[in-house]
């Protein structure tokens, strides 16, 4: 089976095939750097992650563009309000999300534009120009200059709106507005003293800086040509921002812009949307620090990362305390996994036939992850290997040894995709008197055969990230730092 995703433009899943045969060429929209990214953010762009990764795990070349926007309406106000030079103000949350990305393991892009930068900036003017040239824009009595959503004919087909009830002349200046105001949306906004410092010059446009929608036009069309594979983001972004980008782009160049849209649903908290005043809005900089989250625990980074990851991204993502304790517990069961598959495998030469367990697994986990990226499913593969190579671990199977070096190999394959450090290694702590009691308690429990009390102190013994792993020759423990 090969590669199909729910496209965003069709509507349909439809057979993933490139421009190029071989090579992906994929834009994510990436933050605006005026905060801090929240865990909603990072639920997007740890989605963008597994499709690069899965791309490349398929055997394509991916030249990725993920922007960051560093001018716009809120950009303005706050290193204003802060008495920044905006370029400072925004170079200090770039900094901080990319640091970000690394502790999440998001690997980055080829690229990373800034609307700021002298090529984008001359980008967007040109398309400026070229779209006034052909009768899709239009200059204001304050010299801003708007795209006229009426001069094309497909403007709202992608984000299925009907736009016969506009008002003639009707137009919004703002970056961000309501989702169903089709309005004609700024291109260049004319300078005024609220704006400072912030502005460019163009003889044609005037004084002014760009409007949002068009910066990720402009790097799209710069970066990766006039039509490209792949367009990713959040849900959020497909009307207006995506649909204004598709009706710039193709008014210039009269090509198709994108040909696959995908895009990531919303994340709650807790069942609630995330808001400052509900009091569960998160950084991820907040799930490290105990005093900055609900649950008073510093969480390890890949459990937030498994977390925003396991659920597929066309599905809405509830987030909870419970969820991540969950996913740090299925972190450390893949940890003791791969520990004890290495202890059996030993010195174990590759043997010539893959084992049969493992063939399944790969096979399953593929199947999911071409059907749309099916996250849910591909993970059920993983664990089902798990269970079922720990049962023949548990009875001393002959083949133990060669199906413990072919659980590492497909698990070393799969971390290339799921980008959770399963093969890094952690410094092991000394077990507390309280714990070293549990794991006591914990065995005479098993040889008791009282499996309900030996499952409960393992989850506890779990909760301080203490992984029990049952051999032949007893139970052993690995307790990894934070």
């Amino acid at each position: 089976m090969a590669l199909e995703l729910f496209n965003a433009r069709t509507r349909e899943r439809e057979a993933f095939e490139t421009i190029e045969p071989g090579k992906v060429k994929m834009y994510c929209c990436g933050p605006t750097i005026h905060d801090y990214a929240h865990i909603g953010n990072f639920r997007t762009f740890v989605f963008c992650d597994l499709m690069r990764r899965y791309l490349k795990y398929s055997g394509y070349q991916v030249y990725q563009v993920t922007n960051l926007t560093d001018v716009e309406d809120k950009i303005i106000a706050k290193s204003q309000a802060e008495g920044k030079d905006f370029k400072v103000f925004t170079k200090e949350y770039a900094d901080k999300f990319f640091e970000d990305l690394q502790t999440l393991n998001i690997e980055n892009s080829e690229v990373h534009p800034r609307a700021t930068d002298p090529d984008v900036m001359d980008k967007m003017a040109e398309m400026i120009v070229d779209l006034m040239e052909k009768g899709h824009a239009y200059k204001a009595d304050d010299g801003s200059i708007y795209f006229s959503i009426k001069t094309w004919e497909d403007y709202g087909k992608f984000a299925r709106i009907e736009v016969e009830d506009l008002r003639k002349g009707e137009r919004v200046k703002d970056d961000e507005y309501e989702k169903g105001s089709a309005c004609d949306f700024a291109l260049w906004k004319a300078w005024t003293p609220a704006d400072g410092p912030v502005f460019w010059e163009y003889p044609e446009l005037g004084k002014g800086r760009p409007g949002w929608h068009l910066e990720c036009s402009a790097m799209g069309l710069l970066y990766l040509g006039e039509t490209f594979d792949l367009h990713l983001g959040g849900i959020d972004l497909l009307f207006p921002h995506h649909q204004n980008e598709i009706a710039q782009s193709e008014c210039c160049t009269g090509k198709r812009f994108v040909n696959y849209w995908v895009h990531s649903q919303h994340l709650q908290v807790e069942g609630e949307k995330m808001s400052k005043s509900l009091g569960n809005f998160y950084t991820l900089r907040d799930m490290l620090d105990p005093e900055k989250n609900a649950s008073g625990k510093a969480w390890d980074p890949m459990a937030i990362r498994l977390a925003l990851l396991k659920v597929h991204h066309g599905a809405r993502l509830n987030f909870t305390f419970d969820d991540l304790h969950s996913s740090a517990q299925n972190l450390e069961r893949l940890h003791g996994f791969i520990k004890r598959c290495r202890e059996i495998a030993g010195d174990c030469k590759a043997p010539e036939a893959k084992h049969p367990l493992v063939v399944k697994a790969r096979q399953d986990f593929n199947k999911a992850m071409d059907a749309d990226l099916n996250i849910s499913l591909a993970l059920a593969a993983v664990f089902t290997l798990v269970t079922e190579a720990n049962k023949r671990f548990d009875a001393s199977e002959n083949d133990s040894k060669e199906l413990a070096y072919w659980c590492l190999e497909v698990m070393t394959s799969w971390e290339t995709v799921l980008g959770l450090r399963l093969f890094e290694e952690k410094d092991e702590l000394e077990l507390t008197e309280e714990e070293q009691q549990w794991l006591e308690a914990r065995s005479a429990a098993r040889s008791a055969k009282e499996w309900a009390e030996a499952d409960r102190l393992r989850d506890l013994l779990l909760d301080r990230g203490i992984t029990v792993i049952d051999t032949p020759d007893g139970q052993k423990w690995e307790k990894k730092g934070p």
